[in-house]
């Protein structure tokens, strides 16, 4: 299992950074590798599930990604799956008394022949993580 985590703080009130982060359809705002999210079903709590098509080394990928955990403000996760990948993402927030730090942990659990793969996507993944965390600080500083 591959595991990227990056910390953020941010000038924005704890309850505004969960508002917008839990709506998982804002992926496509922050992370660079996300083509498209729609909400496929529920109300964003437990249980709701999303439609997420990301790009990565030039490959498109469709996860359907349920969420695990929606305690607000402190901490959103969600489990996505396809037939060669099961992914774990969770945000958790901490008040800085108005200011907003955010730790991103996403998990990759590759499955099948896709797993022998796992050391050649470190370098990768340690990039889209970079990424990830620089796009989410421009789109939350935008709130």
């Amino acid at each position: 299992m591959l595991t990227i985590r990056r910390v953020l703080t941010v000038d924005k009130p704890i309850s505004q950074v969960f508002a917008f982060l839990s709506d998982f359809t804002t992926t496509e705002e922050w992370d660079p590798g996300t083509v498209s999210t729609r909400l496929a079903s529920g109300d964003g709590g437990v249980g709701t599930a999303y439609e997420n098509v990301s790009s990565f080394l030039g490959r498109k990928t469709a996860l359907t990604y349920v969420v695990q955990a929606h305690v607000a403000p402190t901490r959103f996760a969600l489990r996505g799956e396809n037939k060669t990948l099961v992914a774990h993402d969770t945000l958790e927030l901490r008040d800085l008394g108005g200011r907003t730090e955010v730790t991103y942990t996403a998990q990759f659990d590759f499955k099948g022949k896709s797993r022998f793969a796992e050391p050649l996507l470190r370098l990768p993944l340690k990039k889209l993580g970079d990424d990830g965390r620089r796009g989410m600080l421009e789109a939350l500083r935008k709130l």
